[in-house]
């Protein structure tokens, strides 16, 4: 035996501790977003046998002019540390990039902007009837809930982040509630997350104040599971990835070996596949003449449910079905850089993957980096207009 008790020596890849995922400094970020898979237990979100080829039409290169300074797109993906950027305008891809080692078939974190993503499986579902109404209470799919902070709570409640319970979404303090739902992924606890959950208190009745809990999202694609009687993986597989004709599998981070998915962060896809989600939202999905989503879905999922005291983006005023909402935009917003915008009277979407700075490794005076994001959107709306 060696001195440290390991064996014969052999090659090993050292990977990042999952629990320090959402505060890892930039030297890490981009390699631990494009291996989530590697740091956590999760499922594969297969996609079909084949890939439908996206259609490319005249190329469009916005510049955007910041601090006084003109930057193309290379140079303001290299100014705001984004690894991809896609633009889908009237059903044809006018730009395309990729930087800091992304390639075509890496699939990035989704982080949060997969909360919208299950708000739009929680359309197709009822548009089956594997779900009566929003209305319904969690405690009818998910039991263990009886008693707790979620008595009451419906599955409406948790779509707009206003299930009442105290949940502290600080990303900078190890011991907030999300690093402890964080550090429960890492250690891959088996009924972890839902237990943490169950024990949270309430602070607020159900559905008077907006409080932005990724647990709450969670519990949304927890019941929503119970509720297909399948994987959340394989309904949006067989649902959406391979009728859509995805051109790489994904994945669903989940709880433990074998356990629940993450309905509300974590996820991993390849940029063009954010691609083809974004449009089949913007189809109202419909995908190849057939409807996957209740017609009118998209409306309701786009309409505000929440005025926002301290938005987080400079366009964004209102909190909607766990999309956010802006003057004729509804943005999935992930951290660390994660977007999809999606502006339907225009037929565009845009997604921009990143990976900001944590706020212990940002330089002093640094920019406000979402705000430069919503800068260059509005660039690219300009020069295809």
């Amino acid at each position: 035996m060696s001195e440290s008790g390991e064996g014969t020596a052999r090659p090993r890849h050292h990977l990042p501790r999952g629990e320090e995922f959402l505060f890892l400094p930039p030297w890490v970020q981009p390699f631990a977003y494009r291996n989530v898979d590697r740091l956590f237990a999760h499922r594969v979100v297969r996609r079909g046998p084949q890939a439908r080829p996206l259609a490319y039409g005249p190329a469009v290169a916005p510049t955007v002019t910041v601090d006084g300074r003109t930057l193309d797109v290379g140079a303001f993906m290299d100014r705001n540390a984004l690894v991809g950027v896609l633009a889908i305008h009237r059903g044809k891809v006018v730009l395309e990039r990729y930087a800091l080692g992304l390639q075509e078939k890496d699939r990035w974190s989704t982080m949060s902007t997969v909360k919208s993503m299950t708000a739009v499986l929680v359309g197709a579902a009822l548009h089956e009837g594997l779900l009566e109404s929003i209305d319904a209470p969690l405690t009818r799919y998910l039991p263990a809930l009886a008693g707790s902070a979620y008595e009451g709570v419906t599955l409406r409640h948790v779509l707009t982040m206003s299930s009442g319970t105290r949940w502290t979404e600080d990303y900078t303090d190890p011991s907030s509630d999300v690093n402890r739902y964080s550090k429960s992924l890492a250690d891959r606890v088996p009924g972890g997350v839902l237990a943490l959950m169950a024990s949270l208190p309430r602070a607020h009745a159900p559905g008077t104040t907006f409080l932005y809990n990724s647990g709450d999202t969670y519990l949304l694609g927890a019941a929503l599971t119970k509720a297909v009687g399948m994987p959340l993986a394989d309904y949006l597989s067989t649902r959406i990835w391979q009728p859509a004709g995805m051109e790489a599998d994904a994945f669903y981070t989940v709880e433990s070996e074998g356990g629940q998915e993450i309905g509300g962060s974590r996820a991993g896809m390849a940029l063009r596949d954010f691609g083809r989600f974004a449009q089949v939202v913007l189809d109202d999905g419909v995908i190849d003449g057939r409807r996957v989503l209740p017609e009118g879905w998209i409306d309701e999922m786009a309409t505000p449910a929440f005025a926002l005291a301290a938005p987080p983006v400079i366009d964004i005023t209102h909190y909607g079905y766990s999309w956010w909402l802006g003057d004729g935009v509804m943005s999935a917003l992930g951290h660390a850089g994660q977007r999809i915008d999606l502006f339907r009277a225009e037929q565009l979407a845009v997604v921009t993957l990143g990976c900001f700075p944590e706020p212990a490794y940002a330089p002093p005076g640094d920019h406000h980096r979402r705000n430069e994001v919503v800068a260059f959107t509005r660039a690219l709306r300009a020069a295809l207009a």
